[in-house]
């Protein structure tokens, strides 16, 4: 079993409080020294009581799916042989009502594109290679959101 900590850190700062007065603005620190300005999303929290240049948690929840499929995209690529040399995915989170007829991230696009050394190799082993990442994302595996690819070439 692993185990991963994140701290989320937020304060007042003299605003109001009551009847919702007050910053949605808030940090993330990591392990590793990494600090993240977060916030709530402008899109549900209008500024200024949300901080539109902050990572909010939606965003968070896409990039997280993102990144780990490429983490796995990359390994995979790399016991294979296919030298990727840039990697770059326009992934797209979905906010919807569910079955339950609660709001939730419900669905998640991701658009993997990557460029090769040596020319790119076969289209099928590439769409074989991004299945097998998706099998294998851990993140993806533990959601309910329906992660999906569309592969761009």
């Amino acid at each position: 079993m692993s185990e991963y900590l994140a701290t989320t850190v937020w304060q007042r700062e003299g605003r109001g409080f009551v009847g919702d007065d007050y910053s949605r603005g808030h940090f993330w620190h990591f392990d590793g020294g990494t600090t993240v300005p977060a916030s709530a999303s402008p899109h549900i929290v209008p500024p200024p009581n949300s901080v539109a240049e902050n990572v909010d948690p939606e965003e968070a929840f896409v990039a997280s799916l993102s990144s780990c499929h490429m983490l796995f995209f990359l390994s995979l690529a790399a016991k294979r042989g296919v030298v990727i040399d840039s990697y770059r995915d326009q992934a797209s989170g979905y906010l919807e009502e569910n079955g339950d007829g609660r709001l939730a991230m419900t669905r998640v696009v991701l658009r993997p594109q990557a460029t090769y050394v040596g020319g790119d190799p076969d289209p099928a082993l590439i769409e074989r290679l991004h299945h097998r990442a998706h099998e294998l994302c851990f993140i993806a595996n533990s959601v309910t959101a329906d992660v999906t690819m569309e592969i761009v070439a």
